[in-house]
């Protein structure tokens, strides 16, 4: 049984009478009190009762904390309603409403040095309960109850710099936020237009994903114009993305309704870094350097760093070894990622490179040019990985009119 309202098994239908009998002291707090919603939570936890019991409540902590009620007419700062990219546009054609996110222009950086990530929170929350209204209004408007919604991922521009670490945990937090506190309302998730580096940053947010969120992810091919129709009447679709909706003044894009993001301007930012938090700290002698070295296995892979120096600016380039088993000068090795000086001293230094070959990759840190100063170094490195099978499904497609669900994702 699917453990939906009408589709309950004997045990289903006991554990949500159960249920409901727990949570009288909080039912009235509830956006809704009947079967659909109760059993959202119960099938987010597989019917186990004090699981469920502890997500919701929970959930009822979070909603206080975010002001859910009045969370819709809530302004966000300027610069999120700004440069928060994203929008809800049309339904689908059982009427579920569409939601699309717009990962390329999206300034990750400028929006952490410009908003707190308490803002970018409720933003997100109240992106939900925006979703969840709507479906409430399409379930009275068609007759029928409409409890999902359908999402769909551009995925065109992703690079390098959307693997900023403290981006990646950020989104990890909203992702875990919607995980959390929206169970069962994802119907299907597309991405469209991915590119060759979608497999690492997938890998870097997966784990916050439920396994159940995961089976509904889905990659598509070169028609994914044709597949969006399949879901979607073209009537619903903006021009963008091969269907006939615009806005009222033509505009293909949709901008009233979608965000498309873009840099965030520096008269924003109320601040210029991040704290952050370092794994080493090495002192590299005057007029000498410091290597440290990677094994990268297998093409694809990203290595990102984030460093600072104390006192003074410090060089850094990334090379690959010609022999391996020696220590080599810079000058023997192949530069990958150019030799230069950055004031690190001043405000952080973060960076990533993605790896096309395998090798021994060698991060040096430079103080070769200086004769008087030593340069404490404090960095991070991390090797990231791509999500194998992604990567695997990605490379089927290429240019093939298909479609892949990542629902067999470690």
């Amino acid at each position: 049984m699917s453990g939906r309202v009408g589709d309950l098994s004997p045990r289903q239908a006991e554990a949500l009478a159960q249920f409901r009998e727990n949570l009288q002291d909080v039912l009235p707090s509830l956006p809704s009190q009947d079967d659909y919603f109760l059993l959202k939570w119960l099938r987010a936890r597989c019917f186990d009762l004090p699981k469920a019991e502890a997500m919701l409540r929970k959930h009822i902590e979070v909603r206080k904390h975010m002001d859910a009620d009045n969370i819709i007419s809530w302004e966000a700062p300027e610069v999120i309603r700004k440069y928060m990219s994203g929008g809800m546009c049309g339904y689908d054609r059982e009427g579920s409403p569409i939601w699309y996110e717009i990962i390329g222009p999206l300034d990750a950086k400028g929006l952490l040095f410009s908003a707190s990530k308490q803002d970018l929170l409720k933003n997100k929350f109240r992106d939900c309960e925006v979703l969840q209204h709507e479906c409430e209004k399409q379930s009275q408007k068609l007759g029928k109850k409409i409890e999902m919604v359908l999402m769909v991922y551009d995925c065109e521009g992703l690079g390098l710099k959307h693997l900023w670490k403290p981006a990646v945990e950020t989104y990890g937090e909203l992702l875990s936020m919607f995980e959390e506190n929206f169970p069962e309302s994802l119907k299907r998730l597309f991405i469209v237009k991915a590119p060759k580096i979608f497999p690492v940053a997938y890998n870097l947010v997966k784990h916050f994903l439920s396994e159940d969120t995961r089976k509904k992810v889905v990659v598509l091919g070169s028609n994914w114009k044709e597949v969006l129709q399949k879901y979607i009447d073209p009537e619903q679709i903006p021009v963008e993305y091969g269907g006939t909706l615009t806005d009222p003044d033509g505009n293909p894009k949709c901008p009233s309704k979608i965000n498309y993001g873009g840099d965030v301007p520096q008269h924003y930012y109320v601040r210029d870094q991040l704290a952050q938090q370092y794994e080493h700290t090495v002192v590299v002698n005057r007029g000498s350097s410091h290597q440290v070295e990677y094994e990268i296995l297998f093409p694809g892979c990203v290595l990102r760093w984030q460093f600072r120096s104390e006192g003074a600016d410090v060089g850094f380039g990334v090379y690959l070894k010609t022999k391996i088993g020696e220590r080599q000068r810079a000058g023997e090795m192949t530069e990958v990622y150019p030799n230069q000086r950055y004031n690190s001293h001043l405000v952080p230094e973060d960076g990533s490179l993605t790896c096309s070959t395998p090798g021994i990759y060698v991060l040096r840190f430079d103080n070769t040019y200086s004769y008087l100063h030593a340069k404490k170094v404090s960095y991070s490195v991390e090797v990231l990985r791509p999500d194998a099978a992604s990567a695997q499904q990605i490379q089927k497609l290429g240019d093939k009119l298909s479609e892949v669900a990542l629902n067999h994702s470690p």
